[in-house]
């Protein structure tokens, strides 16, 4: 077997009143009161959550830019006339910190509790 861990983060997308933008609401903070802005050429060396995040979504293609504000992810596609879309964005986003373990069986609700017969 293999078990999903973690926390699932929640997502929205809102509306943009820009073609190509798209903007993510999730039920966490990635940065705090803080900005963080990435670009699809730059290096990201950093280790905190709005880092990793990055790598992820540009290693998903098609987007240019990124801004991150506290629980927004704000995406640029690459390049919205080619037919470039945010399929996937969302679940890249909300899989940021599940991750699976293999050989591991979840345990029931019952054995967590402690009822388990």
């Amino acid at each position: 077997p293999v078990a999903a861990m973690g926390q699932p983060i929640t997502v929205v997308e809102r509306p943009s009143s820009r073609t190509g933008v798209l903007r993510f609401e999730m039920n966490r903070s990635l940065t705090g009161m803080g900005h963080e802005r990435f670009t699809a050429d730059q290096e990201i060396s950093g280790d905190e959550p709005a880092h990793e995040l990055a790598r992820r979504l540009f290693e998903r293609g098609g987007i240019s830019r990124l801004h991150m504000n506290a629980n927004v992810v704000t995406v640029e596609l690459a390049d919205p006339s080619a037919g470039s879309d945010g399929d996937g964005i969302a679940d890249v986003i909300a899989s940021l910190y599940t991750y699976y373990v293999e050989g591991v069986e979840v345990p029931s609700d019952e054995e967590l509790t402690g009822d388990a017969g």
